[in-house]
């Protein structure tokens, strides 16, 4: 797989306070299969589908103890110049740009909103190595009660496009890379707590929306939102049970006309 262009959505992982309960809750929902922990750095294990790496999970590191969520990873070809644009366009760098490894380059970081996020200049480790099948990566949205402050930032930092959704009833926007819709970008509205930050929404995709909603609340999920059918997918938002924010989406179940977008 060639090096990813800078600014898709490459990788995903999370820090667990019990990697094992994690492992066996997305072993479950998703199929994940395990690798073994790389000691080296930081007990991370990556998951697989079909023996293809999708994703990691990792044990806090001591004093960083705290609430467990999915970071997605945005590609880019040389993380510390990404990380000054992060700083000149009004965001935070939470982590400066570490080599791990010959793997890659890894940054953290959050735009103005509060929403965190990851920048990774690939190395032997490109980033997925599959996407769009069942248990792997599929989506993701930027949730963020102040748009415009999203909406000035990932076009400043990443070379996007962006497109807004024509409807008066919510404020969503897409990211291209070209002809390429890459991220999405919604408003938060009055049914998400006051307390909840702007996040990343990550989606995995699954093979039937309903069963593994199923799964992840019998294991002690919780089911946020839907399912709900949509032209893109039936999905589902959850939380796991150690609190990580995620979706579910079955991309072969689809209602609806697309939407119409404008380009902003």
């Amino acid at each position: 797989m060639a090096v990813q262009p800078e600014g898709t959505p490459c990788w995903a992982d999370a820090m667990f306070s019990d990697v094992e309960g994690a492992k066996s809750f997305y072993g479950d929902v998703l199929g994940w299969t395990f690798g073994d922990a790389s000691s080296e750095y930081g007990n991370y294990t990556q998951a697989y589908v079909d023996g293809k790496a999708v994703a990691a999970v990792v044990p806090p590191m001591p004093g960083q103890e705290g609430q467990s969520q999915w970071c997605l990873y945005l590609a880019s070809p040389d993380a510390a110049a990404t990380a000054a644009k992060i700083r000149e366009s009004g965001g935070q760098v939470l982590m400066e740009p570490m080599q791990v490894g010959d793997f890659g380059t890894m940054c953290l970081a959050s735009e103005p909103s509060g929403a965190v996020f990851g920048v990774w200049q690939g190395g032997t480790h490109e980033g997925f190595e599959a996407a769009g099948v069942p248990g792997a990566y599929a989506w993701a949205e930027v949730f963020t009660r102040e748009p415009a402050k999203a909406d000035g930032f990932f076009p400043a930092v990443f070379p996007y496009s962006a497109r807004q959704v024509d409807d008066t009833t919510f404020d969503f926007r897409v990211y291209n890379l070209g002809e390429n819709t890459v991220l999405g970008r919604m408003q938060m509205g009055e049914e998400f707590p006051p307390e909840v930050p702007s996040y990343v929404n990550v989606y995995f995709s699954v093979d039937n929306c309903d069963d593994a909603v199923a799964r992840a609340t019998k294991l002690g999920g919780i089911l946020r939102f839907g399912p709900m059918d949509s032209p893109f997918g039936r999905f589902a938002a959850l939380s796991d049970p150690q609190g990580a924010s995620f979706s579910v989406i079955d991309m072969t179940t689809t209602q609806g006309e697309m939407p119409q977008l404008t380009d902003v």
